[in-house]
């Protein structure tokens, strides 16, 4: 069974701004997805959906067997303790006021999740190359790729199935996005990743499969190796010509 469905799904802030058209897609355990497209084809209003944030104008999202409630509240506890995001910008995503431990301890405060929180906030750093000295600390006393670090431990605190990230390494230099990129590998061993992306090269170096998003429709999806390998969609050759190569 899959972690979540997307079925048949169209979304529109009106009925001539319809952002998402009909769009079906599968996230099964232990399978990492990446969803590509440019600004403006909705890989954000997809998020959104996923998030529970807005409804879909039609179709249905599942949460295994069960359609997403974002009113039923019970439910929604039970979706936000198996999913979780990490978003863009670590600037911007952690609350300056906060010390690291009540970032990461958040979620499990939130969820009524049992047990030693302190030990779990200590573990999850752990998981992601940070030392546990430094959870009386604040955002400001870090650097942009330790934020990153921090709000992906955030993630993972609470052992979710899926994380979903949001761009989440495109705000970062270029050297922090390496390093950034290969905890997500090593995350990926224990929990299933959706990532938003329109970085090609990072998808293919984080997800076994792909979809590609143009103008709100699903253009091309499969295995990344075999996509990347042999496009059949424009778009997505498009895509392909406009990554960078190094001039021999």
């Amino acid at each position: 069974m899959s972690i979540v469905s997307v079925e048949n799904v169209s979304f529109g802030y009106g009925r001539d701004r319809l952002v998402l058209n009909d769009v079906s897609l599968a996230v099964k355990p232990g399978v990492s997805i990446g969803l590509v497209g440019e600004s403006g084809s909705g890989k954000t209003t997809l998020l959104r959906l996923l998030l529970g944030l807005v409804k879909p104008s039609a179709g249905r999202i599942l949460f295994g067997d069960k359609v997403l409630d974002a009113g039923n509240r019970g439910f929604m506890r039970d979706y936000r303790r198996n999913m979780q995001a990490v978003f863009q910008d670590p600037y911007s995503s952690l609350d300056p006021r906060q010390t690291v431990l009540g970032i990461i301890s958040e979620p499990l405060e939130s969820l009524g999740i049992a047990g030693d929180h302190r030990q779990m906030v200590s573990a999850a750093l752990q998981a992601v190359g940070l030392e546990g000295n430094i959870l009386g600390r604040y955002p400001h006393e870090f650097s942009g790729g330790q934020r990153q670090r921090i709000a992906i431990a955030r993630a993972i605190v609470a052992r979710p199935q899926l994380v979903l990230a949001d761009e989440a390494v495109s705000a970062l230099d270029l050297s922090t996005k390496v390093r950034i990129v290969e905890l997500f590998k090593e995350l990926a061993a224990q929990v299933t990743l959706l990532f938003v992306s329109h970085d090609l090269g990072v998808v293919a170096a984080l997800c076994e499969e792909i979809v590609i998003l143009e103008r709100g429709r699903i253009v091309e999806s499969g295995r990344t190796r075999e996509i990347l390998k042999n496009p059949q969609h424009p778009y997505t050759r498009t895509l392909l010509a406009s990554v960078p190569r190094m001039s021999a």
